[in-house]
């Protein structure tokens, strides 16, 4: 096969040029600010309205499109294992010679951070008990039997590691594979519109490409407004439990400006230094709390949940990966599996363009086993120790978390923690580590909101930055007064629909692009070298005797290049 281009160079579209000015862009940034102020003004004077139309729409996506969900998100799981076993899992994401920028643990960190680790805190306990103990169907997950059974604690178990394992880390691995692939190889911009080029052409740039960008940032907003207030409901918790404050209103939005201030001047520091040491000790201290547990409380019962809640996930994930209520459980998936497919998709613009940001000079291989593989890992053991300390409990009958649950799901971590020894410390170090999650999260959210408003520029300036910072705590304080975060939460799903699509189309241009590169591009780093190597002989010969050096196999060799001419004498 002949060489198309040099090893190393990567093709430039060509609406590329005039983004490297970075200029602020105006449609964008204005569409997407006068779009948020609308809906946070209907969610301030009518909540109720809001919440009672955002729930039907709601209803009836998920009533005739859940199917879709299941079906997409699965695909997404597939197409990501697809790219990371083929010949372009050799592929990286930058020119062929680029180095990654970050370290493997300062990378794992961020990224776990920013995808779910607020979700984490605030479900580790909470979602497993749930399924252990709720009466109604619509918590009832597939398969399980009476409540507080061994039974039904393993049905849990797995139906934890399900929603929070492959399937939404292969969502953010999609959409980060395609921006980061077009940002960092074709140079197209750090953008969500960027991944679109072999689709639309030139209207990746136009209209088509900003509505793509302004949805991104609507979903981005609004997603990272509703985790603020949620997990400020969770610190004031917290602090209720250690200092006996009371959860007032007027306490959760001290600490939405308190937490709001942390991030936005984390945020104006840039990657290199607010988030990768915010992520950095968050990765530290959620070692040190779950590491504890795991010491004090029941080892063995801990291990033994690991071992055969992964057992379990993997043998039925799929059959749980394609239910989709057709037969019965309808209640559980819409509540549960289908809400939380949409929630993820809803915020993968956001991890996504993060992931894509903080994951140049890796290879596609490299990519996907890090993003899916080791987050879930990490998830599956959290879950373990959290869940697996209150399983214990429950199903000894030595606490009954019914009564916590019904309070809210907030405190059940809390008061998990407080059956165990240093009860006072680990619960200060829980919420301690909430807010630096949150931190972390928010902060990222307002660099990507910048980067969308500024043609993908990867430090933006300051002042987008904490303008749209502001604008997350300024939304959760509001709506969370008023009584419409709930209903905000509702609205960001939706998005998740239209949102689902493009994430489909984005797939398709991501592998017409792949298919698109120079064979030598796909070779194994070693066979690359070879190839790079013989170049330099020009001769038949060496060609041959450089590939077989590097073990290449003789079908290799053959498609690696025409013919050379002889050497020069």
């Amino acid at each position: 096969m002949a060489i198309k281009e040099p090893v190393g160079e990567s093709v430039v579209p060509p609406h590329e040029p005039h983004r490297h000015d970075f200029p602020l862009d105006k449609v964008t940034f204005g569409v997407a600010a006068g779009v948020a102020v609308a809906f946070l003004v209907w969610g301030t004077l009518d909540s109720t309205g809001m919440g009672e139309t955002t729930g039907t729409i709601l209803g009836k996506l998920t009533e005739l499109f859940g199917w879709l969900f299941i079906l997409v998100s699965a695909l997404f799981l597939l197409f990501s294992g697809y790219l990371a076993l083929s010949r372009y899992g050799n592929i990286k994401l930058g020119p062929d010679d680029s180095e990654p920028e970050f370290s493997t643990f300062s990378w794992v960190s961020m990224m776990f951070a920013t995808g779910m680790g607020i979700g984490l805190m605030f479900w580790g306990v909470a979602e497993p008990l749930t399924y252990l103990t709720a009466e109604s169907a619509a918590s009832t997950p597939p398969g399980r039997g009476d409540p507080n059974t061994p039974d039904s604690a393993r049905v849990a178990m797995e139906y934890a590691f399900f929603h929070w394992g492959f399937h939404p880390w292969a969502m953010y691995a999609v959409i980060g594979l395609a921006i980061g692939y077009f940002a960092y190889r074709k140079g197209a911009g750090n953008l969500v519109s960027g991944a679109f080029g072999p689709l639309l052409g030139r209207h990746a740039t136009g209209g088509p490409g900003k509505a793509i960008d302004v949805v991104a940032i609507f979903a981005t907003l609004f997603g990272s407004a509703t985790s603020l207030g949620l997990g400020a409901l969770q610190i004031t918790g917290g602090l209720d439990d250690v200092f006996g404050t009371g959860k007032s209103k007027w306490l959760t939005v001290v600490v939405i400006a308190v937490l709001t201030l942390c991030f936005v001047l984390s945020a104006v520091t840039g990657i290199e230094k607010g988030v990768q040491l915010l992520s950095n000790a968050n990765a530290i201290a959620a070692v040190l709390l779950v590491f504890f547990l795991f010491v004090v409380g029941p080892t063995v019962f801990i291990l033994s949940t690991f071992t055969e809640s992964l057992g379990g996930y993997l043998t039925h994930l799929p059959t749980m990966a394609f239910r989709t209520g057709a037969f019965g459980d309808s209640e559980f998936l819409n509540t549960w599996t289908i809400f939380y497919w949409a929630w993820w998709i809803s915020w993968t613009p956001f991890v996504g363009m993060f992931i894509a940001r903080i994951s140049k000079g890796r290879t596609i291989r490299q990519f996907v086993v890090y993003v899916i593989l080791v987050p879930s890992v990490v998830s599956f053991a959290w879950f373990s120790i959290l869940g697996g300390a209150a399983f214990d409990l429950q199903l000894s009958g030595a606490k009954d978390f019914t009564s916590d649950l019904a309070a809210g799901s907030e405190g059940a971590l809390f008061s998990m923690l407080r059956q165990y020894p240093l009860a006072s410390i680990t619960v200060v170090l829980a919420v301690f580590l909430v807010a630096i999650f949150f931190i972390t999260g928010a902060d990222s959210a307002s660099i990507v909101m910048g980067m969308l408003s500024q043609n993908g520029k990867e430090e933006p300036m300051r002042w987008l930055v904490i303008f749209w910072g502001v604008a997350q705590g300024a939304v959760a304080a509001v709506l969370l007064f008023s009584g419409g975060l709930s209903a905000l939460q509702t609205l960001v799903i939706i998005v998740a629909g239209p949102f689902m699509l493009v994430i489909c189309a984005m797939c398709v241009s991501l592998m017409k692009a792949l298919r698109a590169e120079p064979f030598e591009s796909t070779l194994p780093p070693r066979v690359r070298r070879a190839v790079q190597h013989a170049q330099q002989y020009d001769s038949m010969e060496h060609h041959t005797v450089a590939l077989a050096a590097y073990g290449a196999e003789p079908e290799e060799v053959a498609e690696s290049g025409d013919t050379p001419p002889d050497r020069p004498t």
